[in-house]
């Protein structure tokens, strides 16, 4: 069973220049990768459109608002806003809780808007009188979308990056001045701001329980909005984004230990972007396992000719080792939770994921959180024996069900292991 999903070359041992030569050979018309569109030509589309707005030194839009901190260097990290070259509300473009009704063609346009402005600075060094810094983190703590204007160095370049831990954006380029218009702080996030006594975890699960977007939190939260204050710092967008997301679903789950068992065993069947979720909750105590399944030509399964199929778990103990699958296991983890805390009830749970070639390109751990949320929303198949629930299963995913099992530490362990009511 492989257990890291970053390491390409060594995990499926086929040379990366295959994928050049093959777009080469298919130039988007023969779809010889096996997906349904090509990515090369959605990312060139949309890069396409935005090329004319961004031709630029000075750009000015209305900014959602977002930023975005850097990861490498750390702890000297790129941090700086992201401007659409627009003007309105654009809320949208950095509200991920709302793109399950968009087309990966359509959050691709409004993210490659994005253009992200950079400047180097100490992560420590959150309360510099630079203006930058300031209104960098004035921006992420804005509640409604402000109007920004930067001026670059050079004409921002490169391609739209996309990742599977954070959000899309369009090109960047070094800033070398920076301004935006009067920011109205979001009232919980701004509460939270001042209160530099407050520690960090506190101030998010408030922030979560007063109705706050996560994805709100997590943008404060990067900026080192949050904390004792001698220990604030910005965070990397891509460390906020899980931080947020283990932090309060960690929470939730303390909760969930504490509640009585349900009753049947349920599954739960939700189809997104091409990615198919099957979520199955056990009347046991707490224990909770993602598994995904990556078909060939896939974001984490290019160069594969087969279906790989990684997993990460925790037992009622929990775990002490971050999950080797990544950000997306705390997204779903978190979903899981929310639904036990609000039915007051405990449950095993063992969310399954089918990444099929539809998918054709990151875009970010959000859509884990919000499609197993979605799944979660929609009825569920009760069972009365685990048996029935893995039959119903099988009929909803394409990979044979002894498969799941062979890969799973859940399942194997209410199949085969024995237990005290077993006697």
């Amino acid at each position: 069973m492989l257990n890291t999903k970053f390491d390409q070359k060594k995990i499926f041992n086929i040379p990366i220049k295959q994928s050049s030569s093959l777009c080469a050979l298919c130039r988007g018309t023969k779809f010889l990768c096996g997906k349904s569109r090509c990515p090369v030509l959605v990312k060139y589309h949309s890069r396409d459109k935005i090329k004319p707005l961004i031709d630029k030194l000075r750009i000015g839009g209305s900014s959602p608002p977002s930023v975005f901190i850097g990861r490498i260097g750390y702890p000297k990290v790129s941090i700086g806003p992201m401007i659409p070259p627009v003007l309105g509300d654009t809320s949208l473009i950095d509200t991920p809780e709302l793109w399950l009704n968009k087309s990966i063609d359509e959050i691709v346009d409004f993210r490659s808007m994005l253009i992200r402005g950079k400047h180097t600075v100490n992560a420590f060094d959150v309360d510099s009188s630079n203006k930058i810094v300031e209104y960098t983190r004035e921006l992420a703590l804005s509640k409604n979308s402000i109007f920004a204007d930067a001026l670059f160095e050079k004409k921002p370049r490169g391609r739209i990056a996309f990742y599977d831990e954070s959000q899309p954006h369009g090109p960047s380029a070094q800033l070398k001045s920076f301004n935006i218009s009067n920011p109205k702080y979001e009232h919980h996030i701004e509460k939270a701001f001042y209160d530099t006594d407050l520690k960090s975890r506190k101030a998010i699960l408030s922030l979560y329980n007063n109705g706050v977007n996560i994805s709100k939190i997590q943008r404060a939260f990067s900026v080192g909005a949050f904390g004792l204050k001698k220990y604030r710092r910005f965070v990397p967008t891509r460390w906020s984004i899980t931080a947020v997301d283990s932090s309060i679903g960690e929470a939730m789950m303390k909760n969930t230990k504490t509640y009585p068992q349900i009753n049947e065993f349920r599954v739960y069947y939700h189809n997104q972007f091409d990615n198919r979720w099957a979520i199955l909750m056990t009347p046991s105590e707490w224990q909770y396992e993602l598994i995904e399944a990556w078909y060939p030509n896939t974001t984490w399964n290019p160069y594969g000719r087969s279906i790989s199929i990684f997993n990460s778990y925790e037992f009622y103990k929990g775990r002490t080792t971050y999950a080797e699958i990544g950000g997306c296991y705390y997204a779903a983890r978190l979903a899981i939770n929310e639904v036990l805390n609000n039915e007051r009830r405990q449950a095993g749970a063992v969310v399954l994921r089918e990444a099929h070639p539809g998918y054709i390109m990151p875009i970010g751990v959000w859509n884990v959180r919000e499609s197993v949320r979605k799944a979660l929303k929609e009825s569920y198949e009760k069972f009365e024996t685990l048996n029935e629930a893995l039959m119903y299963i099988s009929n909803k995913m394409d990979i044979p069900l002894q498969r799941w099992i062979r890969n799973s530490a859940i399942l194997k362990n209410q199949l085969f292991q024995k237990r005290l009511e077993d006697f």
